[in-house]
């Protein structure tokens, strides 16, 4: 083990006890090269999940007594010891090779890239689509109209082979400095879900490089809430009217 470079994960879970074992077990089986501080923040969990974890890995765990959210949830890790290179990971993310550690090797070669992912794919190893232009107006939400603004915004007819600038960096799976973690405050905490990452992402690139590394992959178990409940919906178009108005004038 290499231990010049310390490194940290935190996943925040809420109610996800059938899916963050494997997230964890993936982050502590394959993380070999680098030592880590893993943390599991639990936004108060009705399902035992804090529980489960705390008894059957040795991670930390940090209980909230309500739910925060996503961003603000992940903000906790900043006041807890944090390695030069910090993941923010989804619970229903997992992984069977060291893409953390080949990860950190990329930025520790890299000194102008802040913050990156990997190529995310579905269970059945194709890739995600997921977002990699920065959200204006007309892609957040002409995009569920018309599948033309939505290829534009997630790339869906660009082969990515090498490591690729991006605008929107998704939080299921990224790596970013710790030191730009915190200069940069964290997480926007006025979004309680959506749109947080491509927030986080945008104020990284004024600091340097956002990317995504499509040599290395996870895979995500991508449920798309939002396109099966009102709740998540209306969660994310209060989101995206949030963050349009934060960046207006920024945006094109």
């Amino acid at each position: 083990m290499n231990t010049d470079v310390l490194v940290s994960a935190a996943i925040v879970t809420y109610n996800d006890i059938d899916c963050v074992p494997t997230a964890v077990e993936s982050v502590l089986k394959n993380t070999k090269k680098y030592p880590l501080k893993f943390y599991v923040i639990d936004n108060n969990s009705t399902d035992g999940t804090a529980d489960l974890i705390e008894k059957s890995y040795k991670v930390s765990v940090i209980r909230q007594n309500k739910n925060l959210g996503f961003g603000a949830g992940h903000n906790i890790a900043l006041g807890q010891q944090l390695g030069k290179y910090h993941f923010v990971i989804n619970p229903d993310i997992s992984f069977d090779s060291d893409v953390i550690s080949d990860m950190v090797d990329y930025f520790e070669n890299n000194s102008d890239v802040i913050m990156a992912m990997p190529k995310i794919l579905n269970l059945d190893g194709t890739e995600q689509k997921l977002p990699k232009e920065r959200p204006t107006f007309k892609r957040l939400f002409l995009g569920r109209l018309f599948s033309s603004v939505r290829s534009e915004y997630v790339w869906a007819n660009k082969q990515i082979t090498t490591p690729t600038e991006i605008d929107f960096c998704t939080g299921c799976f990224f790596c970013i400095r710790t030191n730009a973690f915190e200069k940069l405050g964290g997480f926007d905490e006025r979004y309680f879900m959506y749109l947080e990452d491509a927030d986080l992402a945008l104020k990284a690139k004024q600091l340097g490089k956002v990317m995504i590394l499509p040599q290395f992959s996870v895979t995500h178990m991508w449920e798309r809430e939002c396109t099966k409940s009102l709740k998540y919906l209306i969660l994310h178009i209060i989101s995206g009217f949030k963050f349009l108005f934060k960046w207006r004038g920024k945006l094109k």
